[in-house]
């Protein structure tokens, strides 16, 4: 397995919608720590986030978070820069980590513009490379490959999501033994946010 770096912060968001170049917004975000190969349930960042804007139906309905529930939340403006302090001196993963990150990059650029989001490392591309005679990459199908569809775990919340996408992560670290953070770079790695 992998042993460097030592510390991960494996993220997700829930959203109003599909698009953070839309004017989607991060309405849920959660983080948890995995060092030396274990998961840090303990170590763990969940928040809601006042979006100022109404949350699709169609979001509700997957997520199934209310309009209603975020707008006693803080909005965006507290809760990065908390979920940041959370991550540093980490790299990030998250499962489809492209929709991850441009939220965060067009939130961050509403919060101050100027912030580093840590390097981030995607579990779907890493599933891509690891698996490329499978069709299908989503979390739900990776964790089924992988064994981990045990129908205890309830989906698109984003602190219950994060926990799924650790267990997914160190399982595909045993597909392949990485040599180097290079080599698992150019198997999962992300643009990084500037």
């Amino acid at each position: 397995m992998l042993t460097f770096p030592k510390h991960w912060t494996i993220f997700d968001v829930e959203t109003t919608g599909l698009s953070a170049a839309s004017g989607d917004r991060i309405i849920e975000i959660a983080g948890v720590h995995i060092e030396d190969g274990t998961i840090l349930q303990q170590s763990s960042f969940t928040s809601l986030v006042n979006p100022h804007r109404e949350i699709s139906w169609e979001a509700a309905s997957i997520n199934g978070i209310t309009n209603e529930e975020v707008a006693k939340a803080q909005s965006i403006e507290q809760i990065l820069p908390q979920f940041l302090s959370f991550t540093e001196g980490s790299l990030l993963v998250a499962h489809n980590a492209s929709f991850d990150l441009s939220f965060l990059d067009v939130e961050k650029e509403m919060c101050w513009g100027y912030v580093d989001i840590p390097e981030c490392f995607c579990t779907m591309q890493l599933s891509r490379k690891l698996f490329p005679h499978e069709f299908r990459h989503n979390l739900d199908a990776v964790a089924k490959r992988l064994g981990f569809d045990d129908g205890s775990i309830v989906r698109h919340r984003a602190l219950s999501d994060v926990l799924l996408t650790a267990k997914v992560f160190l399982a595909l670290l045993q597909q392949r033994k990485f040599t180097s953070l290079e080599e698992l770079r150019d198997a999962a790695g992300m643009k990084v946010v500037a």
